[in-house]
């Protein structure tokens, strides 16, 4: 039986109302009263998804949080930090010069906030992520040196994503500093070289005295394939990405159909 559930939260555990259902709710919680570990593997701070914590209970001693796509593991109760990764200003150079090239918004978060810069260059962040802090500044503002950002998020209309990831992935200059995901169909993120939500989930694991076989993962879009291909059972969403149904070892049904609560109440049906 496996031991660790982690999950993406968009167009996974979530429906498309930025819920949990009631059902999801219900089968988590269970499983972590009887001693299953339930992990939150995202992109955004612990702040924005915080009631989402509460709701399923993940305030023991022991909860932790995957945050910022694998760059900041930390203990739920406590704040404090397992593992954390991050970015220099001067690795968001060449993301900047793309971005102030054609005029596309830049939101750029550190481990407590998100800065937008140039506002005026509209962007849907604002519109995606609650609960948190955004700062309006410029990119020459921001504070240098030694200073950590977690990512940079690029929120447009998704219509506008495929030819705009296309040619960011075609910068060498951007990919030979960060590391590039779609998490959304309108989101691209920038992140630390070697961010991954299974680099985050490594060293939870070890810190638990697990491996990979004890965990099953459940993801729906580019940045949950590395945790989904890691997992002892990586479950993806029926609404996933075709690609990374490709490397999942099991489909479950869609986030608007409670596919996380049906595949986990047939796999842990003796403790159910």
């Amino acid at each position: 039986m496996k031991k660790i559930i982690a999950l993406d939260l968009d167009n996974t555990l979530l429906n498309n109302q930025k819920e949990i259902s009631p059902a999801n709710i219900r089968v988590l919680r269970k499983l972590h009263e009887q001693g299953v570990k339930v992990v939150l593997c995202t992109g955004r701070p612990i702040n924005a998804i915080w009631h989402l914590i509460e709701q399923l209970g993940l305030t023991e001693p022991d909860d932790f949080t995957i945050t910022f796509n694998g760059g900041l593991v930390i203990n739920n109760r406590s704040r404090q930090l397992l593992f954390s990764n991050g970015l220099s200003k001067g690795d968001l150079i060449p993301v900047h010069d793309f971005m102030a090239a054609r005029k596309l918004p830049m939101d750029i978060l550190d481990f407590e906030q998100i800065y937008e810069i140039d506002p005026a260059h509209r962007s849907l962040y604002r519109q995606t992520i609650k609960n948190i802090r955004f700062e309006a500044t410029t990119f020459a503002d921001l504070r240098g040196g030694d200073y950590v950002y977690a990512k940079n998020v690029l929120a447009i209309p998704k219509e506008e994503m495929p030819a705009i990831k296309e040619e960011v992935l075609a910068t060498k200059e951007i990919t030979a500093r960060v590391q590039v995901v779609q998490s959304q169909p309108h989101i691209l993120e920038f992140l630390p070289q070697g961010s991954d939500k299974a680099v985050g989930l490594e060293h939870l694991l070890s810190h638990f005295g697990l491996n990979f076989s004890d965990l099953m993962a459940f993801g729906d879009a580019d940045n949950d394939a590395g945790m989904l291909k890691a997992a002892g059972d990586g479950v993806v969403m029926a609404n996933g990405l075709p690609a990374v149904k490709a490397i999942a070892d099991h489909e479950t049904l869609s986030n608007e159909n409670d596919g996380v609560a049906r595949y986990l109440t047939k796999t842990f049906a003796t403790i159910l």
